[in-house]
């Protein structure tokens, strides 16, 4: 037996209004569902729908709900579906959990004569109209479908969208526009990030200042958080939920098949919360909500019982309106720095027998969950949870990357994916100039549809502690509702299928495929989503004589490269790209994609400087880190300079090591001029060196240092350019001595600093 939801219903009569609209007018040969079905098989037949095609299931429908559905469907058919409680009719719907086997999972048959949905459980009926919905199709007045079968069912349990709305408030009706996306592509699970620095986001009544305080900040900075000195726009900024708006928006997602689990940040990113109630911090303040991104060493202090007698009522007013078995706790981010220095805290360490303030971190989690375990939750927690031993029961969140989601399933803890280099969709999807200020990172479509949640570092048994994957959307940069919209879509659909379908029931190229079928449906939809998927992508590698060969590529089908070396804007009369172009002299490379006469998308262009030391050997003392670590060296010698945003994968990072690097031109010759190019951003952790100098040597023995420096006054890209006496060499050390230690006063004060560096410039 089925039972539908009226807004389930209603949700599904939406999205076929919406699509027969979008078909009717869309020229669009491929078809296709996303996520990618287990098994479909099309035939020959056509089902077409007219005024004798009925609805139900072997259960009587709510009348409510079937005048939702004739209602929608007629203003796009032009006519109603008839309602039949009988079992012969056109359309059946039925849940059959001996027949469907797999939770969420359903099939759908479609004949001449007949739809039928079989599922294991009412989640599974809601995604076969969901794919059933993807396939319909109007043409000439006739709503149609082509007869298939399809076997269907989830890779992952769990299948997940974060978004924070801490550091940018979305309203209510824009949260609800991405649910019904998210459910449409069989998400399961919206992940609220309602709580951090910036700002709370959600009403507490028992608390009335994380209203009036908490939710708002003075003013917000402008532009990027690297930039020096930070700018501020001057105005308030903030607003929260109420919690009958949190009830609603929950329930429309429930009536979805999605769960929502709440994020409350814990121990750390909490000044908007210490802003409203200072003596919750180790120093009692003042603070103020915070105006600017990143990390802030004012934490809640572990050592005062009221810290968590504050937390413990704020989850008594949470828990009533989530009805997830999880709660978030964050536990991400947090600096020692106050702790180390506050008389409870120590104390604290001392009357648990902590070794550490990471035991303390833990001790804190761990209370924090014990408390949530006895209302009969569980709780998720970012990575960092880890650090000083991971609580019973507590399911981890890897972020930073997969060694976090790894290490909790070895412990036999559940663990979901969400790897920041792989899955963030606040950072850039494209490496254009042109791109909207975003977080900093490169995930472009194709880097988030090949990621892969289970590594092959897990045993059997192991893996099935990994319960699935979540993209994360991070609102630094997504100031309004269309600019969110261009980050989350269209990645959140690849997302969609990396959770669904297994690993070799995928294909890019198909996925691209069905992607544009589905596009029209996405404007129709009203969503704002990029567009950039098919533009050119590059990659640049050494010929076997050791010069640089730009590769390009682009995904659009029947299509061309046009490409010019000198400069100017490529067209139809350009050169036609039919293979790697070997770089021999320095210039700008652009080039644009053609389809049918027209130019498809940007201009792509790139930039080479050809010296020296292009293609030379290059071999460094200590190895860059993290994800500054190409993998090779030629990224030091191949004549492009890394872009300011530090994402395009030139930038070499040593984390708090020093820089020694020596270049073998291969023989002795005259050289006059050195160059390296240093990335300095304080905000981010990239420090300049305290001292850079130039080697020059004829033997690889014996070094002369021609040229030293000291100042790097820019905040960005300081460009190296030393002139120096004619020289003989053959071999050129750059020696650059990292800052070390971040100092006192500075952001993130006592972490390693970072010592970036890119391009040795030999002429």
């Amino acid at each position: 037996m089925v039972k539908l939801f009226t807004s389930r219903i209603f949700f599904s009569c939406i999205l076929l209004c919406i699509l027969f609209a979008m078909v009717a007018h869309a020229q669009v040969k491929e078809e296709g569902i996303i996520p990618r079905p287990v098994k479909m098989v099309k035939t020959n037949e056509v089902f077409t729908f007219n005024k004798s095609t009925t609805i139900g299931t072997a259960q009587k429908i709510d009348a409510d709900e079937l005048t939702f559905f004739n209602a929608y469907f007629k203003s796009a058919a032009g006519f109603s579906l008839p309602v039949s409680h009988k079992l012969n009719t056109s359309i059946y719907l039925t849940i059959d959990s001996e027949a469907v086997t797999h939770p969420e999972g359903y099939k759908l048959s479609i004949t001449a004569k007949k739809i039928k949905i079989i599922a294991h459980d009412e989640a599974g009926v809601f995604y076969g109209l969901q794919s059933l919905i993807q396939l319909l199709k109007v043409s000439n007045g006739k709503v149609t479908v082509q007869s298939c079968a399809i076997m269907d069912y989830p890779c992952f349990a769990y299948r997940g969208m974060h978004l924070d709305v801490s550091r940018h408030f979305f309203k209510p009706e824009a949260i609800k526009k991405w649910i019904d996306l998210l459910a449409l592509y069989k998400i399961n699970t919206f992940h609220w990030h309602l709580t951090d620095d910036q700002g709370w986001r959600i009403e507490i009544k028992k608390y009335p200042l994380l209203q009036s305080i908490s939710a708002y900040r003075d003013e917000t900075i402008i532009g990027h958080k690297k930039d020096s000195p930070h700018k501020f726009d001057g105005v308030r900024y903030g607003g929260y939920y109420t919690q009958d708006e949190v009830k609603e928006i929950v329930k429309y997602a429930t009536q979805r098949h999605i769960t929502v689990i709440p994020e409350i940040e814990m121990p750390g990113h909490a000044l908007a919360a210490l802003a409203a109630y200072p003596q919750l911090g180790c120093t009692g303040g003042p603070y103020k909500t915070a105006t600017f991104w990143g990390i802030f060493d004012d934490v809640y202090c572990a050592g005062n019982d009221e810290t968590f007698t504050f937390l413990q009522n704020v989850m008594d007013e949470v828990l009533p309106l989530f009805p997830s078995k999880y709660i978030h706790i964050g536990g991400d981010e947090c600096p020692k720095t106050k702790w180390k220095a506050c008389p409870k805290c120590q104390q604290r360490i001392k009357d648990e027998h902590l070794k550490d303030e990471k035991e303390l971190q833990s001790y804190f989690i761990g209370r924090m969950e014990k408390y949530l375990n006895s209302k009969g939750r569980q709780i998720i927690g970012w990575d960092e949870i880890l650090e000083g031993g991971l609580t019973p029961g507590a399911t981890v969140m890897s972020w930073t990357g997969e060694e976090g989601g790894i290490a909790a399933a070895k412990q036999h803890h559940d663990a979901i994916m969400t790897p920041e280099k792989y899955v963030y969709l606040d950072y850039y999807q494209s490496l254009y100039p042109a791109e909207p200020l975003a977080g900093g990172g490169y995930t472009p479509l194709s880097k988030v549809y090949n990621y892969e949640p289970i590594t092959g570092d897990l045993s059997g048994d192991e893996a099935k502690y990994i319960k699935g994957v979540q993209a994360n959307a991070w609102s630094e940069y997504m100031a309004n509702p269309a600019q969110a919209e261009r980050q989350l879509f269209p990645r959140m659909l690849a997302l969609a299928e990396v959770a669904w379908s297994s690993k070799k029931n995928k294909s890019y190229p198909d996925f691209l495929k069905r992607l544009r079928y589905q596009q029209p449906l996405l404007k129709k939809l009203n969503i704002n989503a990029a567009d950039v998927f098919d533009e050119i992508t590059d990659s640049v590698t050494e010929t076997v004589d050791h010069q640089v060969a730009l590769n390009l590529q682009t995904t659009l089908p029947n299509s061309k490269i046009y490409y010019s070396n000198d400069g100017s804007t490529p067209g139809l009369n350009s050169k036609i790209y039919a293979g790697a172009i070997t770089i021999t002299s320095s210039g700008i490379i652009k080039a644009a994609v053609f389809n049918n006469g027209r130019q498809q998308g940007r201009t792509y262009e790139k930039s080479f400087t050809i010296h020296k030391a292009i293609g030379k050997t290059v071999t460094l003392k200590n190895q860059p880190q993290g994800g500054f670590s190409p993998g090779n060296t030629f990224g030091l010698v191949n004549g492009i300079f890394g872009s300011k945003l530090y994402n395009d994968g030139q930038w070499y990072g040593f984390s708090g090591d020093d820089l020694e690097a020596v270049v073998d031109l291969g023989n002795v010759q005259s050289i006059s001029k050195l160059g390296i190019n240093i990335l300095k951003y304080h905000w981010q952790k990239m420090w300049e060196p305290t001292l850079l100098t130039f080697e020059v040597s004829t033997d690889g023995s014996n070094y002369t240092e021609v040229y030293r420096q000291t100042d790097f006054p820019d905040n960005g890209i300081n460009a190296v350019r030393a002139n120096i006496k004619t020289q003989q060499a053959r071999y050129i050390r750059v020696k650059a001595t990292n800052k070390g230690i971040i100092p006192p006063g500075e952001y993130i004060a006592g972490a390693k600093a970072w010592l970036m560096v890119d391009e040795i410039i030999v002429n």
